[in-house]
């Protein structure tokens, strides 16, 4: 049956506009024996965008995007299908397998819109463009898929997560202001111990990255909130506005910390957001999406300094052991000295891979109201810093694009 999907991959995905997509539809439609050999051509594409850099997460994400939840669900589909063969898999992608959408039903009554959906998916994937490697593709360099845990590190997260899902389930600001803390207070001295470790240990590791996606709405809002909690961690967040991710370079216990603290911070921050505005709407406002962007952005100014400040702090808390000797590595000079060279390290890694990288101002913060209710918001989950400080006005953002 390969002539019959030939013809109709060579009539759809060739050419632009519905014209040719029903050309090819009709053809596969009229030929359900060619079902089979028509799914396997789709995991053929979806094997192709593993080469030029892509994950589960990312083309999902992506054809989501650029089609819909329909054929997003196609595109799940066909990975499931596709990575089902593959021997090992690292542990990001077994993540991103695990939260994909379930899969769609095969031989639809209507096998001419089935058809049509899965050649609008084929065209969007045969386009897909390069990006930037962010680990081996699966069944190469086995060896580098698993990097070994460093000793109490699966308990750690666990901690950690825990903590962070408490903090966005309580309804007490209070209450989740303190778990959040404690959360950044676990990734911080955990951040360094592994760096301790890998100096006294000569560690061989290198820098890796991660990509997480950054969705409309208010997409440049979330993209700083990100920048922000990465800085915080030692790692550089690199935005893409076009496919809907920013990649983000570290050291790996590094990147398990921004993902798992972003994540939390945007759905402490998204509910506060929410409660903000049923009280703007009951007094009468109608200004939502401007009360929602200025929200968000000034939660993720007013995150990012508070951040900077609790990363600062807990970087001299742990110095002042090792000046003590409660901490210091056995062939180690201090701290400072190796987070220096880790942070170097990172840097390089991402100019590397972004050699060409622009920085971005981002505007859109004119409401007043939500601005300083963003604020507020930021300050409850402020990551265990007391001290208050006078709130600032709308301003610009600044992120690497």
């Amino acid at each position: 049956m390969e002539p019959v999907i030939d013809q109709a991959c060579a009539a759809a995905l060739y050419a632009e506009g519905d014209a040719a997509l029903d050309t090819g539809a009709s053809l596969l439609a009229a030929a359900p024996e060619a079902d089979d050999a028509l799914h396997r051509r789709g995991e053929e594409f979806v094997r192709r965008a593993w080469e030029r850099g892509w994950h589960p997460a990312d083309l999902v994400r992506f054809v989501r995007l650029e089609l819909d939840e329909r054929r997003a669900v196609l595109a799940a589909t066909l990975i499931a299908a596709e990575t089902a063969r593959y021997g090992g898999l690292p542990p990001r992608w077994r993540a991103q397998l695990a939260e994909l959408p379930g899969a769609a039903p095969r031989n639809k009554p209507d096998r001419f819109g089935y058809a049509s959906d899965l050649l609008e998916l084929y065209r969007l994937l045969l386009r897909l463009p390069a990006i930037e490697p962010v680990g081996p593709v699966p069944g190469t360099a086995a060896d580098h898929l698993h990097r070994p845990p460093a000793p109490g590190e699966p308990r750690m997260l666990t901690r950690i997560r825990a903590l962070l899902a408490k903090a966005e389930a309580t309804g007490f600001p209070e209450e989740a202001e303190a778990l959040t803390s404690k959360a950044q207070e676990l990734m911080a001295r955990h951040s360094i111990d592994e760096a301790l470790i890998a100096a006294r240990t000569r560690s061989t590791e290198t820098p890796g990255a991660c990509r997480i996606g950054v969705e409309p709405p208010y997409e440049s809002a979330k993209a700083i909130l990100l920048d922000a909690v990465a800085s915080a961690n030692r790692c550089r967040a690199v935005w893409n506005g076009d496919l809907g991710f920013s990649t983000v370079v570290g050291f790996e216990a590094d990147l398990d910390a921004v993902e798992l603290l972003f994540t939390s911070l945007l759905v402490q921050g998204t509910a506060a957001m929410t409660r903000a505005e049923a009280g703007q709407r009951a007094s009468g406002r109608k200004r939502t999406k401007t009360f929602r962007q200025s929200f968000l952005m000034a939660y993720a100014q007013r995150l990012g300094s508070r951040l900077a400040d609790t990363a600062e702090r807990a970087t001299a808390a742990a110095d002042a052991d090792t000046e003590t000797g409660a901490g210091t590595a056995e062939g180690t000079s201090g701290l400072l000295p190796v987070l220096a060279a880790r942070d170097v390290a990172v840097t390089e890694t991402a100019e590397r891979m972004f050699p060409r990288t622009t920085t971005t101002r981002v505007r859109g913060a004119t409401d007043l109201d939500g601005w300083n209710h963003g604020t507020e918001a930021a300050d409850r989950a402020r990551m265990g810093d007391h001290r208050k400080g006078p709130h600032g006005g709308p301003r610009d953002g600044e992120i690497m694009a």
